[in-house]
């Protein structure tokens, strides 16, 4: 099936639902709606995951910082939710260890719940995290939400040890534990490809001009990138705009809301390979705030994130040269070997769109979705916030909203299904990496794990009957050929070189201008 081209609307049909945006959140609640048998249409203005989708630090995580907020809620449906995703997306999600180098110095951001406890009841801490409390809260965090994959926390002695030796020699101890890593604009994707798969129709780089209510029906009105138009009858809408959810409430459905969101930038900077292991470090500054560095695509190491306000979503979030200098000073407060400038090699940034909480600081922000159900005529569903961890409950919680309008659907399905390319166990992905290799011979290493890390169980579907690597078309470089870009094009809606090169994967960290304006050429021919 080509779930690429999604099939014309039938005349006079009316969907039962109706979503604006292909990010996570879109995408995740398409699939949930089509797999109980509504009929679903999503439009998204741009390629899928083209915002913030693509921009986070790429981790699915219970949010350890987030304790100090008291947002146990939050956290518990995150610790839950990681083991649920692991076994159904185990080709591009998988298990990390974190290490938290430990020093007295360490504080905590000052306008924290935990932080004003201390400074009432232990004044002389002067805002200092001491090691008892950060060990509590990694109690916490191993048993707030269960855990049947993930090991535990422990504490590790640096010295003379692989995780000690990039760091400064006054680190002596630290605390590991467990949280996950994840391909963030493939996950986007690969829901978009299951809903698909259901019947949904996935609509990229298709704008909603305008949408009214009528009677007992929303009438959206598309613009598609070729200029052709279309309007689309639906049951219910779903306003999972992200950064522009505010926008599509007031300038494109024309409502009045007091309720807004709080947009708040993260940037990050990839770097050369720092160490020489696979585990991520997790840096707690004098500021309070904290960053990861987290091996990256083989060759690099992915430093993160700012919290700084932004202030409009039309407004394309970059990484300043003040915050690249920023995670590169906060890193080198750890690492023996000081980061320059001359050592990124790329920088990225996204912006989170946070429920508007008044919150006094950006990093203070509640990272809780909010579900606002507008139901003077036909129902609307507006999504605030969210984060990729909690994308599937969030989905769950949102078709609870809307299903009492449609009596008679199925009920939740979701954690127990696997998403496409991920019908494996979760430490399967060595096993399907050499049986790759043992049936295509001319794959090397790192060319059949890059592909299980990407497809999963799909990769064969391209590979198909080749024998050498000729056999796979053009070749691109950096093990991207010909037949792989045709799979995305037809397959996962990809038409630009950015699309393969950033999102559907990220050899554009590998390959050069030249190799990206003949993946350009390809595609347009």
């Amino acid at each position: 099936m080509n779930t690429a081209v999604s099939p014309p609307d039938p005349a006079g049909a009316v969907c039962d639902v109706f979503i604006i945006g292909g990010g996570i959140n879109g995408c995740g609640i398409a699939r949930d709606a089509a797999g109980r048998g509504l009929s679903v249409t999503l439009a998204e203005m741009n390629d899928l995951a083209s915002a913030t989708s693509s921009a986070s630090t790429k981790l699915f995580h219970g949010g350890l910082r987030y304790l100090e907020f008291f947002e146990f809620r939050l956290v518990r449906e995150a610790l839950r939710e990681r083991e649920v995703l692991l076994r159904a997306m185990p080709h591009i999600s998988w298990p990390m260890r974190f290490v938290l180098p430990y020093s007295g110095d360490m504080r905590f951001e000052s306008d924290t719940p935990t932080s004003r406890l201390m400074t009432l009841f232990m004044p002389w801490m002067k805002g200092r995290r001491p090691a008892w409390l950060i060990r509590l809260g990694l109690f916490l965090y191993d048993n707030l939400g269960g855990r049947e994959i993930l090991p535990g926390t422990r504490s590790i002695r640096l010295q003379g040890t692989p995780e000690g030796a990039p760091l400064e020699d006054r680190f002596e101890r630290a605390f590991e534990y467990s949280d996950c890593w994840v391909q963030d604009s493939r996950l986007v994707v690969l829901n978009a490809r299951d809903a698909a798969e259901r019947g949904a129709r996935i609509l990229p780089r298709t704008r909603v001009v305008s949408a009214r209510r009528e009677a007992d029906l929303w009438h959206v009105h598309l613009r598609r990138a070729d200029g052709s138009e279309e309007t689309v009858r639906a049951r219910t809408l779903v306003n999972a705009g992200g950064p522009w959810v505010s926008e599509v409430i007031h300038n494109t459905l024309k409502i009045n809301s007091s309720e807004n969101i709080r947009l708040v930038r993260g940037s990050h900077i990839v770097t050369r390979r720092l160490f020489d292991h696979d585990k991520c470090y997790f840096f707690q500054g004098t500021d309070g705030r904290i960053i990861f560095a987290i091996p990256y695509e083989d060759d690099f190491t992915l430093i993160g994130t700012t919290d700084n306000d932004h202030p409009d979503p039309d407004v394309a979030p970059v990484c300043t040269p003040e915050e690249a200098d920023y995670l590169r000073a906060f890193a080198n407060g750890y690492f023996k070997t000081d980061i320059r400038a001359e050592d990124i090699v790329w920088t990225y940034s996204g912006v989170r769109p946070l429920y508007d909480d008044g919150a006094s600081s950006a990093t203070a922000a509640t990272r809780e979705y909010v579900l606002s159900l507008d139901t003077a005529g036909a129902p609307l569903l507006s999504v605030f916030g969210g984060k990729i961890t909690t994308y599937r409950k969030l989905a769950e919680a949102a078709m609870a909203r809307i299903l009492p309008f449609f009596p008679g659907t199925s009920g939740e399905w979701t954690a127990r299904a696997t998403l496409p390319g991920g019908d494996f166990p979760v430490d399967g992905a060595p096993d399907l990496a050499e049986g790759l290799r043992h049936d295509y011979p001319f794959l090397t290493e790192q060319w059949a794990r890059r592909l299980v890390r990407t497809y999963g169980t799909e990769a064969r579907a391209f590979l198909g009957t080749a024998t050498s690597a000729a056999d796979l078309g053009q070749d691109f470089g950096a093990t991207l050929t010909a037949a792989e870009v045709d799979w995305l094009k037809a397959r996962e809606w990809a038409q630009t070189a950015e699309d393969v090169l950033w999102r559907r994967t990220k050899l554009g960290l590998h390959l050069g201008s030249d190799a990206a304006a003949r993946l350009e050429a390809y595609l347009s021919a």
